[in-house]
């Protein structure tokens, strides 16, 4: 099957497939995307498989998958204290992009890389393209760390703090952290980088880089939320998203290029 996808045009393939998949999103009678939302990962679920392939494909599917999936873990509960997902955790454009616009970029880099617009003489182009491999990753792993850190907290946290001052505040509370959110955001992020690494995106070291980067832009996410984010309107979670991502996506290209430099 991945021999005929290797061979075939790959944004053609991108097209049909993702047009599958997403009309059976469409009548899915659980709704995980918004009619806008579907059109959304539409383009962004082409423009994956015309970058990166099907091991591309695979990083983001699992995190839409497992993201949408963990959202839902005691929605009843979290709706009843105003505390669940608008939509009841249905994905609309500015979810989509605000957990993938940093991981676009970097498959934009490497497509441009890859049919070089970037020329080879000027830059050392196999560490970019595995920086920026390393950065799509990072970002999800990053993502779905924060997804699942927050969402099981707010279900299942026994005893949350803020992250500023470690007072106890209550569930759901803008900047709140507890045990077992953080311990199932390792989780997270450790499960995507490994299937990044198992599909050959990443080199085994990494896995290491995309946990710690998602380990500190998780907490980062935290703090802005907890100190700036109520003081301005434009600072909606989706930009905080942006934000939390790009951060664990530099952080993880910054440890591996100065672990590359001391070799």
């Amino acid at each position: 099957m991945f021999s005929f996808f290797s061979s075939a045009n790959p944004w053609l393939v991108g097209i049909g497939l993702n047009t599958i998949l997403l009309s059976l999103v469409w009548f899915a009678p659980k709704k995980l995307l918004t009619p806008a939302g579907i059109l959304h990962a539409w383009l962004l679920g082409v423009l994956i498989w015309g970058t990166l392939g099907w091991q591309g494909y695979v990083v983001v599917g699992f995190y839409f998958l497992v993201g949408s999936g963990v959202t839902r873990i005691g929605m009843a509960e979290k709706e009843a204290q105003g505390i669940a997902e608008k939509r009841s955790g249905a994905r609309g454009p500015e979810n989509v992009w605000g957990s993938a616009l940093t991981a676009a970029l970097c498959a934009v880099g490497l497509g441009l890389i890859n049919s070089g617009l970037i020329p080879s003489s000027q830059l050392p182009v196999s560490h970019l393209q595995s920086l920026l491999l390393l950065g799509y990753v990072a970002s999800f792993s990053t993502k779905l760390s924060d997804t699942c850190a927050s969402e099981v907290g707010k279900a299942y946290g026994q005893r949350t703090f803020l992250i500023t001052t470690l007072q106890p505040v209550p569930r759901g509370t803008e900047g709140a952290v507890s045990l077992e959110g953080t311990l199932a955001g390792v989780v997270a992020s450790v499960a995507i980088a490994i299937l990044g690494w198992s599909v050959g995106l990443l080199q085994p070291l990494g896995i290491v880089w995309c946990v710690l980067a998602a380990l500190i832009a998780t907490n980062l996410e935290s703090v802005i939320g907890a100190t700036v984010q109520a003081e301005y309107t434009w600072l909606t979670n989706e930009v905080v998203n942006i934000i939390n991502t790009l951060i664990g996506a530099i952080a993880a290209m910054l440890f591996a290029f100065i672990w590359i430099s001391l070799q």
